[in-house]
């Protein structure tokens, strides 16, 4: 409780600094200068913190352990998906996932290998924030946490029964949960160390985080049926230059 204290007084403290620059503002968006604010400590926690341990856990551990590792705690993501396979009656996704869990979890020693996929049972990728949208329930505001990174306001009140059909939630002893719960931070960094370049390069990363973690969520809640331009990152949305494209010479 303490250290969160501490990360929200860091975040006020940041927030009276933060300046937001000139042109029309995102609807989205209306926490920004909060948000720019917490964006701003969290790149420099992760480029002290994050970055290099993620870099240095790939470096360090060999390939078919990393995706040991990785299938056993995406494994464990799986109560929490079958729930909202439920929640949301895709009653055919609902008996996929199940089976996923239950073949991963034995013949997969534990969810260690990943014999689901190779008999065809599909991946599935749900949550309660999916559920309120798929229900209705609009993202609402744009936010930034610290730590936990870009969020919206639908996103950020489901974090709670998220954690109730998350088993690390119940790991015992303290340590272990602490240890768990750290794991799965470190391998979601792995994850995006293949972004870092595209995101720093862009002409305002901020924008461009926001504007790629708001299309992936509509993405998700619509199962994919969105038009294919809403797909793509447009860099352009985060380079003011680039409205304006210069005329091509070859015409």
């Amino acid at each position: 409780m303490r250290f969160r204290l501490l990360l929200l007084l860091a975040a006020g403290l940041l927030t009276g600094c933060a300046t937001l620059p000139p042109g029309e503002r995102d609807p989205r968006d209306r926490f920004e200068r909060f948000n720019r604010a917490i964006f701003t400590f969290n790149d420099a926690l992760d480029r002290a913190i994050g970055e290099p341990l993620a870099t240095g856990y790939v470096k360090v551990t060999p390939a078919p352990v990393r995706a040991g590792i990785g299938n056993f705690f995406n494994n464990l993501t799986y109560p929490t998906v079958i729930v909202n396979d439920l929640l949301q009656l895709k009653l055919k996704a609902f008996a996929s996932d199940t089976g996923r869990l239950l073949l991963n979890t034995t013949i997969g020693i534990g969810g260690l290998f990943d014999p689901a996929t190779q008999v065809g049972l599909p991946a599935g990728d749900e949550d309660f924030g999916q559920t309120l949208g798929r229900w209705g329930v609009p993202a609402g505001p744009y936010v930034m946490w610290p730590i936990a990174g870009p969020s919206t306001l639908r996103d950020t009140i489901t974090w709670y029964p998220d954690q109730l059909t998350d088993p690390k939630t119940y790991a015992s002893p303290l340590g272990l949960r602490l240890g768990l719960n750290a794991t799965s931070l470190l391998l979601d960094r792995v994850e995006l160390l293949p972004a870092d370049d595209p995101v720093r390069q862009s002409f305002d990363p901020y924008v461009f985080v926001r504007n790629a973690y708001l299309k992936r969520r509509e993405y998700l809640v619509k199962d994919g049926k969105v038009p294919t331009e809403e797909l793509e990152i447009f860099e352009d949305e985060a380079d003011p230059a680039a409205e304006k494209p210069a005329a091509d010479p070859a015409q």
